[in-house]
């Protein structure tokens, strides 16, 4: 008993702290055995998941289905079991194998990387991928057209937008979408959708710099008197701006027909005297306009990425106090950031429009400004191409779940991609190089991972 005692008092090792732990009788205090009772619990919660949907008039009628069978759950606890199993006494013999792999595949991606970064292996690849792009419509369903145009390519036009106030500028803005509904419904008014008439009318590509216009305008007004927030502060306000501009929405029924919406609003159309094209309501002609500008603000975000402006955002979100102690604007850079994403915004805003022929309140909720940062980050947050990738991976995604999925759940599983993304790697699908390393030396508690936080350590100063 005295050597017990003693050994309760000071474990001089793991080992005897876990002796001691089982003498007292408490061995869940193992982090082996607590794992495991981790894996039953998710087993339990799994089960339920993928069990029957509830009932909103009996709270437990998931539950009581549940174990009514308990076929299901004692095999996911198996499963779980197994996977403890493995994970506590298998891995041990298999690392070695793993991280053999692992240095064949950092070889393979270097050598990828070389491969690709050549010209004459960049442009091919480059051409035949926009091919494949301009002729996809023709090789899916008109379901899948649909989806790919209202889900998929608006949706990367708005996450190319937030990647330079997010990934570049490291400005966290929860109210993004709220652009997204101001170039909509400048759509609608300049086409004549709304209650209020225009003082004159003009077509939906006419109506784009315009909205483009409006949206710098709205995203200066927005930054102006709150770009000197950071983090937590500065979402909270972008927060109330899109509420701002959603209860505005709904509300003045005088100017934007309150929660009806606007109907009618035209299609986009071209005229140039000796030849005349309409868009219909085929959504190839969408996906092929929409790809149209997806390739101009690609190429042009991708010089605004290596240029001066672009250097000083990447200052401002690595840290904007050494930034502005070096000459840097942050303000002025800052409101570009938000006034150049929020332009993106204006064009997504009247093509969506213009596709949808009517758009309402409804259609621009907070939720929608979750996806969106959700994309960019799940992509790669400032990396145009694993923004693009992973945006199209994602809006996709629940779609394709419609036929395996109750609709009222397919966010949860969303949601749990996601969370096991930001586990496994957090610096996204398809990273910039800047990125990762920063994410890198952020672990190594050297410099920050982002401007959207406090440094290790703290500010200095």
């Amino acid at each position: 008993m005295s050597a017990v005692k003693t050994l309760d008092r000071q474990p001089v090792t793991e080992t005897a702290r876990r002796i001691a732990a089982l003498r007292k009788g408490k061995w869940y205090q193992q982090p082996r055995w607590a794992r495991l009772m981790g894996l039953v619990f998710a087993a339990v919660v799994l089960d339920v998941m993928f069990g029957p949907q509830g009932s909103a008039s009996d709270v437990f009628l998931a539950l009581e289905a549940v174990y009514k069978e308990p076929v299901s759950l004692i095999v996911w606890i198996a499963v779980m079991v197994g996977v403890w199993a493995f994970a506590e006494f298998g891995w041990v013999y298999v690392k070695p194998y793993v991280d053999q792999g692992k240095s064949a595949a950092t070889g393979a991606g270097s050598a990828v990387r070389q491969v690709t970064s050549d010209r004459r292996v960049k442009w091919p690849l480059g051409v035949g991928i926009a091919v494949l792009l301009v002729a996809l419509p023709e090789m899916v369903s008109t379901y899948w057209n649909q989806v790919l145009v209202g889900e998929v390519a608006v949706y990367v036009l708005l996450a190319i937008g937030l990647n330079v106030v997010v990934g570049w500028a490291g400005l966290l803005d929860l109210g993004f979408i709220a652009f997204f509904a101001i170039g909509a419904y400048s759509a609608a008014y300049w086409t004549g959708a709304l209650p209020v008439d225009p003082p004159f009318e003009l077509t939906p590509f006419l109506v784009i710099p315009v909205a483009v216009l409006t949206c710098l305008i709205a995203g200066v007004l927005l930054g102006a008197p709150t770009l000197r927030l950071r983090g937590d502060y500065l979402a909270i306000v972008t927060l109330g701006f899109h509420e701002i501009i959603y209860l505005i929405a709904k509300n003045k029924d005088d100017i934007t027909n309150g929660p009806r919406g606007a109907t009618g609003i035209p299609g986009f159309e071209l005229d140039l005297g000796f030849w005349d094209y309409t868009w219909g309501l085929n959504p190839k002609q969408y996906w092929w306009l929409i790809l149209a500008f997806a390739a101009v603000l690609v190429f042009t975000f991708r010089r605004l990425e290596h240029s001066r402006i672009g250097r000083a955002w990447t200052a401002i979100r690595e840290d904007e106090v050494a930034a502005a102690a070096n000459g840097v604007n942050t303000v002025k850079f800052k409101l570009m950031a938000f006034a150049i994403g929020a332009s993106t915004s204006g064009i997504a805003g009247v093509i969506y429009a213009s596709k949808q022929t009517f758009i309402s309140p409804e259609s621009f909720i907070l939720l929608s400004s979750v996806l969106v940062i959700a994309y960019v980050i799940f992509g790669g947050m400032g990396s145009i191409w694993g923004v693009i990738v992973g945006t199209a991976f994602l809006a996709w995604l629940p779609q394709r779940l419609k036929e395996f999925v109750d609709p009222k759940d397919r966010y949860m599983y969303l949601g749990a991609l996601l969370v096991i993304m930001m586990i496994y790697r957090p610096q996204g699908l398809i990273p910039s190089r800047r990125r990762k390393r920063e994410l890198t030396l952020a672990k190594q508690g050297i410099g920050d991972a982002d401007a959207m936080t406090e440094p290790v350590g703290g500010r200095m100063g």
